[in-house]
């Protein structure tokens, strides 16, 4: 299988480092782990200790949440979170080590603004989708046994939102009106396509990913904005490589999310 997340690790470990230092928390949107492709999240945590290793850190310090989408749905029972999650087996001792103890996996989470009370609605998204909700394990069956080899020759996955263009918008669509209806701000992830509600219109902003080609995208909310920002790799007057953050849309105040 191909690793589609190997060619952005290095930005990604750079970007948590910041998010560390900075004192920031790390919301993942679901999907963080590919385990449709890949049938062993330990095979996932070995290729990617030095992601898994920041994370732990976070962690430990209270400050990493996490959900699951349809790509790692198998996390919605706690055993499984449990035997995958917990700890891990350390490559030089052999031994197992702490990796998420304790950790529980959401299907979703609720964030308060406090000055205002309002709230905003975390979500991978993919309960807009029958087939990657309800008969996940059909997707996941059809990934690994179907689609996979068929797109090492071009063809895209009609199953999934992020390959397949029409099924995107029809889903973003129905995403739209389900928070116009509700009135309610909503961060999801799923579709792979970075979204940021100007004044004015339905609060739906959606985080993007980080296997994106070229750059890492995702929301930032700090000292009462929100923001989507974009991490990539440009290069200095001297040719010089570098990592830069930048801003794709926004900051607005969360307060006017509430009005």
């Amino acid at each position: 299988m191909t690793d589609n997340f190997a060619r952005n690790q290095s930005l990604f470990f750079h970007a948590l480092g910041h998010y560390f230092k900075e004192g920031f928390t790390y919301f993942e949107l679901g999907d963080g782990d590919e385990l449709y492709e890949n049938r062993h999240f330990s095979d996932i945590r070995y290729a990617h200790s030095r992601v898994f290793w920041r994370l732990r850190e976070f962690y430990r310090a209270g400050r990493f949440h996490m959900i699951y989408g349809n790509h790692d749905h198998e996390r919605a029972d706690p055993k499984v979170v449990a035997q995958t999650l917990f700890t891990y087996i350390d490559g030089r001792s052999g031994q197992k080590e702490p990796l998420f103890d304790g950790i529980q996996v959401h299907e979703g989470l609720v964030l308060k603004h406090s000055p205002t009370g309002g709230k905003i609605f975390l979500v991978h998204g993919n309960q807009g989708d029958t087939i990657n909700d309800r008969f996940w394990k059909l997707g996941r069956f059809l990934v690994r046994t179907l689609w996979r080899p068929l797109q090492l020759h071009g063809l895209d996955d009609p199953t999934s939102p992020a390959k397949n263009f029409s099924k995107r918008d029809a889903l973003e669509r129905k995403i739209e009106d389900w928070i116009k209806e509700k009135n309610q701000p909503t961060i999801f992830g799923h579709t792979h396509r970075p979204s940021f509600a100007a004044e004015g219109e339905p609060p739906y902003f959606n985080d993007g990913s980080c296997i994106d080609l070229r750059c890492i995208t995702g929301i930032e909310i700090d000292k009462g904005k929100i923001e989507l920002i974009r991490w990539s790799v440009t290069t200095d007057e001297d040719g010089y490589l570098m990592v830069v953050k930048d801003s794709l849309a926004g900051p607005r105040k969360v307060a006017s999310l509430f009005g």
